[in-house]
């Protein structure tokens, strides 16, 4: 699956708006020239933080047509880049980055149903797919699994809630190691498993109405979470063909 037809470049935009999203991880707003800023979703953006320095992030929108971007980032204190990052990501302040990359997109041809597999701010990438699948492909079947170590870690529990409350095509499985703080939002198609989302999946797939054999699948985390899922799906009968993950490209298994 490519997105050749849009040209990687360089491009200097602003930052127009910061938000906390929780207490790790905060929402970026970036503008550009529209027409610079175009991408397919499932795509990722380059921040540069300096000349040997260009960090990636998974674009968590999609393609809006105005020149705006939105980033889901998680701050590690103890990390340098984050804190350079933090000082950065300040309204007002210009960027460099570079866009769009990333070959792991929406194939908006396909009819099958989507399986969608994200951990942590992994959900930047899935949001972005169901955006746009809503958009042109409003009735295609979308099963959203959103992996956490807490409850807190769900950072955008009520768009993902809302979705599934409003379109009958949609469902949400949140998936956190520990137990939820409270309950999730009311929903048949909102559903909580607890524990490791792989072992999750082996146990829970059988009981949902997609077949993940028939499914796209789009997986994204670190490369020990997608690679767990990735033997669990193969043993459910996916073909790699099937999943798609941006960890098949910077950090492939050794053949």
């Amino acid at each position: 699956m490519s997105a050749t037809t849009l040209t990687c470049k360089t491009l200097t935009c602003q930052v127009t708006a910061v938000e906390d999203l929780n207490p790790d991880v905060f929402g970026v707003t970036v503008e550009g020239r529209a027409e610079a800023m175009q991408h397919a979703p499932g795509q990722y953006l380059e921040l540069k933080l300096d000349d040997a320095t260009w960090v990636p992030f998974s674009i968590a929108s999609a393609d809006r047509h105005d020149g705006t971007i939105e980033l889901h980032i998680q701050h590690w204190p103890e990390r340098d880049n984050s804190a350079r990052l933090r000082d950065l990501l300040q309204v007002a302040n210009q960027l460099t980055v570079r866009l769009p990359s990333g070959e792991c997109v929406l194939n908006a041809e396909s009819e099958r149903p989507l399986l969608l597999i994200a951990a942590g701010t992994g959900f930047a990438q899935m949001k972005a797919i169901v955006e746009a699948s809503l958009q042109s492909q409003p009735e295609r079947p979308i099963s959203l699994w959103w992996a956490a170590r807490e409850h807190r870690d769900l950072y955008a529990e009520n768009l993902a809630t809302q979705w599934a409350q409003q379109h009958a095509n949609v469902s949400f499985q949140a998936v956190t190691e520990f137990p939820l703080t409270e309950p999730l939002a009311q929903g048949e198609r909102i559903v909580h498993h607890q524990g490791r989302v792989d072992l999750v999946l082996e146990s829970e797939l059988a009981n949902t109405p997609i077949t993940p054999s028939d499914c796209d699948i789009y997986l994204s985390g670190s490369p020990g979470m997608v690679y767990a899922c990735v033997d669990v799906l193969e043993r459910l009968g996916v073909s790699s063909e099937r999943m798609f993950s941006d960890v098949f490209a910077y950090a492939p298994r050794p053949q």
